[in-house]
């Protein structure tokens, strides 16, 4: 086991975005969260990252408490994130948006080995020959491109990825996708959890779906069982969900 939630509780005022929540991720794992709007999909990320913490419950990350700590800790320990809006600085390159996230990590003292290891990142996401292109200048699936190398530049264990294929074409989604797991491979990540809403994008590349609805895991099952489920597709994809409602806690 990498990461653990367990019974993750999240009050905001009298609103209950997250209501007991468990989930467990093991190395070699690619995890899909999904659910409608309202879900609490982006609560349980941010929970899982440190920049929000629970109300009830804990994560543990290499059985280290990790609750609340704060992504820059989490960093150093081995978790990393991109973000559904691309978090790039608009006027660094490409490769001084890479450099910068792994001087953050490693220090100013490793800056020679900070140069080496970004350039191979940009090499790893097809980003070498825009390296002195600035960030702002980057066609939208280069961006996201850029963000995800930038969390992949930490040598993390495990990536948690919010909507990676978030604002980008059909096809770019395919590439953007073919592009991190190849790169995954390549620098020996342990397991990527992502949330994400496109269907086809999750049935295609998870070994492993948590489905929630109305601050609750409803199913946590292989693609396949997922896909057998009527009852689950139906809730998550909207068709017979009703607007999302705070459970009671």
């Amino acid at each position: 086991m990498i990461l653990e939630a367990d019974g993750l509780r999240k009050l905001y005022g009298e609103f209950c975005a997250l209501d007991g929540v468990s989930l467990r991720v093991d190395a070699g794992e690619f995890v899909s969260i999904v659910g409608p709007n309202g879900a609490g999909k982006s609560t349980l990320i941010n929970i899982l990252t440190g920049v929000v913490r629970p109300s009830a419950g804990r994560v543990r990350f290499k059985d280290r408490e990790v609750g609340g700590v704060g992504p820059v800790r989490l960093a150093r320990l081995g978790m990393a994130r991109s973000f559904q809006l691309v978090q790039v600085f608009p006027d660094l390159t490409v490769l001084e948006t890479l450099q910068a996230a792994l001087v953050a990590r490693l220090g100013r003292a490793t800056r020679l080995f900070a140069s080496l290891a970004r350039d191979r990142v940009a090499e790893l996401f097809g980003l070498s020959d825009k390296g002195h292109v600035p960030a702002r200048h980057l066609p939208q699936g280069d961006k996201k491109l850029l963000d995800i190398a930038s969390a992949f530049a930490l040598k993390p264990e495990i990536i948690l990825l919010d909507e990676p294929t978030s604002g980008v074409s059909t096809a770019d989604k395919t590439a953007i996708m073919d592009t991190l797991v190849a790169a995954s491979r390549q620098i020996g990540l342990s397991a990527i959890v992502q949330v994400e809403h496109d269907m086809d994008i999750v049935f295609a590349y998870s070994n492993r779906i948590v489905a929630l609805h109305q601050g609750r895991v409803l199913a946590d099952a292989a693609p396949s069982t997922i896909l057998a489920d009527q009852r689950v597709l139906d809730t998550v994809i909207g068709r017979r969900a009703g607007a999302p409602r705070a459970p009671a806690c």
